[in-house]
């Protein structure tokens, strides 16, 4: 540990002796903090045309796939071990039927002391996985590809971009 209290060789989720722990962040500001998050289903072309037509057999797929988002980003914590809970203040997900694909991003809101990366890639990854479960009747190979962190806002490092495809 450094004279500050924080682990060596600057590694904030181990101890001096290599265990895990939680990063205490009671001394961080509270800020408004965003952070939005994409990723795909890629589908077959019957599912893309069950989608923008009758459904698929289980039922409303969009819809399902949101609130499992929703659910999702708000059980984050749940999930991943070190991630802290926090009040989440707001979820958006839209779904968009593309001609190969499901495109899916969501954006979570919280005015807090940590930010909302995991809980928006939670919800997109989560999304997806309730879309695949959603049609695998008509299509078995449906793939979640490319879930990633597009946008964060607030706290210290302020507005984060991802820029170009990388």
């Amino acid at each position: 540990m450094n004279d500050k209290g924080s682990p060596a060789q600057g590694f904030t989720h181990v101890d001096a002796s290599g265990a895990a722990r939680m990063v205490d962040v009671s001394g961080k500001d509270v800020s408004v903090r965003t952070a939005t998050a994409t990723g795909r289903v890629l589908v077959s072309a019957d599912v893309v045309a069950l989608l923008r037509g009758s459904g698929v057999p289980k039922g409303d797929a969009i819809a399902v796939a949101r609130i499992a988002g929703i659910q999702a980003a708000k059980r984050t914590p749940d999930l991943v071990p070190l991630c802290h809970p926090i009040a989440i203040h707001g979820v958006t997900v839209d779904l968009e039927v593309l001609d190969d694909a499901v495109a899916i991003t969501a954006t979570v809101r919280t005015a807090d002391r940590t930010g909302v990366e995991m809980e928006a890639l939670t919800c997109v990854a989560v999304a997806g996985l309730a879309m695949v479960d959603m049609v695998k009747a008509v299509d078995a190979g449906a793939t979640i590809t490319d879930v990633r962190v597009e946008e964060k806002t607030g706290g210290k490092t302020g507005l984060w971009r991802r820029v170009g495809d990388a």
